[in-house]
C-alpha cells in the first residue's frame, strides 16, 4: 500500500532511481513495521520551470516525496519516516536536504484495494497474507 512519489525536475539515473527505490522501502519496512511486499515507488518526471514555490520556479534539483500510507502509525514512526527519507535522498541525489520536502498523508486501510482485497490494519499483515489464494502469497512472500 505505501506508495512513495518521487516528482523532480532533476534528471535521475537508473542507479539513483534503484537507491531511492531500496531506501524508503528499507525506511518503511523499518519504521512503519510492514512488509516489503507493499511498498510502491513512483516517479514523475516534470519540465523544468513547471514548479513554483511562493511564485518562483523551483530549483530543478527540489524533489517532493509524497506518501500514502495506511493509518495507525505514531507521531514518533512519521516522523522517523520523514527525515530518514529526507536524509537519504538528499545524500543519494547529492542534494540539499532543504531540497527535499516529504509529505506522509494516511489512508485507512478500509479505503485501499490492493491484490485483489482490502487491505489490513498496520499489525495484521500475517494474517491477512495466509487468508490470500496460494500462489499470490507465494508471490508476495518472494517479494518481501
Amino acid at each position: 500500500m505505501p506508495t512513495y512519489a518521487f516528482s523532480t525536475a532533476k534528471a535521475l539515473t537508473a542507479g539513483q532511481r534503484a537507491k531511492l527505490v531500496d531506501s524508503v522501502t528499507s525506511i518503511h519496512e523499518v519504521e512503519a513495521t510492514a512488509p516489503r511486499y507493499f511498498v510502491q515507488v513512483v516517479f514523475y518526471t516534470v519540465e523544468p520551470d513547471s514548479i513554483f514555490i511562493g511564485g518562483e520556479a523551483a530549483s530543478p534539483d527540489h524533489v517532493w516525496v509524497r506518501a500514502d500510507i495506511r493509518s495507525g502509525r505514531t507521531t514518533a514512526q512519521k516522523a522517523n519516516m520523514l527525515r530518514r527519507i529526507m536524509r537519504e535522498t538528499s545524500e543519494i541525489l547529492a542534494i540539499s536536504e532543504q531540497a527535499v520536502w516529504v509529505y506522509i498523508s494516511d489512508i485507512p486501510a478500509q479505503g485501499v484495494l490492493e491484490f485483489g482485497n482490502v487491505l489490513p490494519e498496520p499489525g495484521g499483515e500475517e494474517q491477512w497474507l495466509a487468508s490470500l489464494p496460494g500462489p499470490l502469497r507465494e508471490k508476495l512472500m518472494q517479494v518481501g
